[in-house]
């Protein structure tokens, strides 16, 4: 299955229009695997994933709006295992963690750069398949969200009852909280709080 349009993001159409529960939704089905891809290469990443799984469907969930093409520094061969990540490596653990998946992680990795700016350690991990990852060994799991003392942020543009599977005591959710609105997309990203600036604002706010 493809789906697209997976945000509120392409806005002009109103919120009727606009997935806020659906994609949590997906995530539920018993047997269907979702995967919900950054840009290109993980999109190709996950066509992988779909051709190679025969024991039940995959949905294929993709943005409608244009997204950066993110940088080859980020470890793709654990991409089969749902979530890694996909920042330089820190010299010391980070005090951030930014979680997301699909468009959300162009977000993400802008956020690191304000943090980084600013002094803060941080680290990005890309999520294109929460359910795959929460099946893989504790310790990689570990390995990829960084030291329990460390503030965990996941940003995606859904309801998000889901990630709450991945905090930890110290965290931060950026998710919708209504339906969306009629607006072009940097409109809606500021008003829904979904700008690399604010929440990079909230986070220097919360250390």
């Amino acid at each position: 299955y493809i789906f697209t349009h997976d945000s509120i993001m392409v806005g002009e159409d109103g919120p009727t229009h606009q997935p806020v529960e659906q994609l949590e939704s997906l995530r539920v089905i018993p047997n269907l695997k979702v995967i919900r891809p950054a840009d290109e290469e993980e999109t190709k990443l996950a066509w992988k994933e779909v051709l190679k799984r025969t024991e039940g469907p995959t949905a294929l969930v993709l943005s409608r709006q244009n997204l950066p093409h993110l940088e080859k520094y980020r470890g793709i061969k654990e991409f089969s295992r749902g979530g890694y990540i996909i920042s330089h490596k820190e010299k010391e653990a980070p005090q951030v963690v930014l979680i997301a998946s699909g468009s959300e992680v162009s977000i993400a990795v802008k956020v690191n750069l304000i943090l980084k700016v600013n002094g803060t350690t941080s680290r990005v991990v890309s999520i294109p398949d929460r359910e795959e990852f929460l099946r893989q060994e504790k310790k990689y799991i570990e390995e990829v969200l960084g030291t329990k003392d460390a503030l965990r942020v996941v940003i995606e543009a859904n309801t998000g009852q889901g990630w709450y599977q991945l905090l930890n005591d110290s965290y931060y959710t950026v998710f919708m909280k209504s339906f969306g609105k009629s607006a072009p997309a940097q409109q809606l990203a500021d008003y829904f709080g979904f700008t690399p600036e604010k929440i990079a604002q909230k986070i220097i706010q919360l250390l």
